[in-house]
C-alpha cells in the first residue's frame, strides 16, 4: 500500500484489496461507500474484498449495502470482538476469513446466521487465532461448510453435533486444549484432512475407522500411548502425524482381567460352536445379547466376546521403518504372547501375526510422521 487510503484493484476490479491502511475507521467507512456506489453501476460486481490489518473493532457498516454480490472477505489480523449484522447481508458469500481477531465472547457471531443464505453459501470459514472457549452452536448449522478452521484458540472440547457438517472436507483444530475426540466426528463421509495436533487428546475413538475419504490426519503432540487397530481400515490415508507424542516403546501388559459372567460364558458357547437358535427360542434381551459377539482378532483363536475382553496392545510396522502401537481387544488372557525367560528375545507369534497384518496395509500409509 503506498498512501494512506490507497486501494489496490485487481482481476477487473472484481478484487479490492483496502489491507493496512492507516486511516481512521471513519475513512476506511468513507473509501467502502464510495467504492460501494461506484460498483452499483458497473459491470462486474466486486467479488472479493481484504480488509486484514487495520484495526477494526467492528465490521465496517458499508458492508451491508454495497456489495451484494461479495463472495471473499477478509477481516483477519484486526481487533474485532464481533461479527455484527452486516455480515449477514452478505447473501452469496463462500468465504469468510477472521482469523487473528478477539472473536470469542458472547455475540461474537450475528445473530440468526444459522437461519441466514449464509447457511447455504458459506464454504470456507476460518476463525483460528480468536478466543473461542467452545464451538459457536451457530457454525454447526452451516450445511454448505467445506472447510472449518479454528486452531489456535482456547477450545476444550468438540461437540458430537459436529457430525451435523456433512460436507466438511477440512477441519482444523489444533493449537487447543482438546481432551477428547468424540466418537460422532467419524460420521463425516467427505472428510479429507483433519487437524488434531497440539491438544490434550489422550485416545483416539475406533469410530475415525469410519472416515473412508480421509488423506491426511495430523495427531502430533498430544497425549497418545496408542492407537486403535481399527486405524489400518483408513484404506485412503497417505498422511499420519504421530511425533511429540508418549508412543510407548515396551508395554507392560495389565494382567487385571475380570473373568466373564456366566451369560457371556454361555453365548460365547453358542457362538463358537455354532448352536442354532431361532426367534421363538430365547426372549429378546439375549437375542439382543447375542447379535453383540465381537471377533477376537488372534487369527489362532477363532473365539468371541462380548463384555468382558483383555486390552493388549501391539506394536506393528509401518513402512518398514516405525513401529506403532495399536489396540487389540482379546477374548482371553490365553490370547496374548507368553512371557517368559526364554522369549525375551524372539517375536511372539501374536506379534507377529499383528505385524502380518499390518504389512497388508502398510503400501496405504506413504507417509508417517513419529519424529
Amino acid at each position: 500500500m503506498e498512501e494512506a487510503g490507497a486501494a489496490v484493484a485487481t482481476a477487473g476490479e472484481a478484487e479490492l484489496n483496502l489491507s493496512r491502511l492507516s486511516v481512521s475507521l471513519e475513512t476506511l467507512e468513507s473509501e467502502l461507500e464510495a467504492r460501494g456506489e461506484e460498483r452499483r453501476g458497473a459491470r462486474e460486481a466486486l467479488l472479493r474484498l481484504l480488509l486484514p490489518h487495520n484495526r477494526l473493532v467492528s465490521l465496517p457498516r458499508a458492508l451491508g449495502s454495497g456489495f451484494p454480490h461479495l463472495q471473499l472477505l477478509d477481516v483477519s489480523g484486526n481487533a474485532l470482538t464481533a461479527l455484527g449484522p452486516e455480515l449477514l447481508a452478505l447473501r452469496g458469500l463462500r468465504t469468510l476469513l477472521a482469523k487473528n481477531n478477539r472473536l470469542g465472547g458472547p455475540g461474537a457471531l450475528p445473530k440468526g446466521l444459522a437461519q441466514s443464505p449464509l447457511c447455504r453459501s458459506l464454504q470456507v470459514l476460518n476463525l483460528s487465532g480468536n478466543c473461542f472457549q467452545e464451538v459457536p452452536t451457530s457454525l454447526l448449522e452451516l450445511r454448505a461448510l467445506q472447510t472449518l478452521s479454528l486452531g489456535g484458540n482456547q477450545l476444550q472440547s468438540i461437540p458430537a453435533e459436529i457430525e451435523n457438517l456433512r460436507s466438511l472436507e477440512c477441519l482444523y483444530l489444533g493449537g487447543n486444549f482438546i481432551k477428547e475426540i468424540p466418537p460422532e466426528l467419524g460420521n463425516l463421509p467427505s472428510l479429507n484432512y483433519l487437524v488434531l495436533c497440539d491438544n490434550k487428546i489422550q485416545s483416539v475413538p475406533p469410530q475415525l475407522s469410519q472416515l473412508h475419504s480421509l488423506r491426511s490426519l495430523s495427531l502430533h503432540n498430544n497425549l497418545l500411548t496408542y492407537l486403535p487397530r481399527e486405524i489400518l481400515n483408513l484404506i485412503h490415508l497417505e498422511e499420519l502425524s504421530l511425533r511429540g507424542n508418549p508412543l510407548v516403546v515396551r508395554f507392560v501388559r495389565d494382567l487385571t482381567y475380570d473373568p466373564p459372567t456366566l451369560l457371556e460364558l454361555a453365548a460365547r458357547t453358542i457362538k463358537i460352536r455354532n448352536i442354532s437358535y431361532t426367534p421363538y427360542d430365547l426372549p429378546g434381551n439375549l437375542l439382543r445379547y447375542l447379535s453383540l459377539a465381537s471377533n477376537c482378532p488372534n487369527p489362532k483363536c477363532g473365539g468371541v466376546y462380548f463384555d468382558c475382553c483383555v486390552r493388549q496392545i501391539k506394536f506393528v510396522d509401518f513402512c518398514g521403518k516405525y513401529r506403532l502401537p495399536l489396540m487389540h481387544y482379546l477374548c482371553s488372557p490365553e490370547c496374548s504372547s507368553p512371557c517368559s525367560s526364554a522369549s525375551h528375545s524372539s517375536t511372539s507369534q501374536s506379534e507377529s501375526d499383528s505385524e502380518d497384518e499390518a504389512s497388508v496395509a502398510a503400501h496405504r500409509m506413504q507417509k508417517v510422521l513419529l519424529g
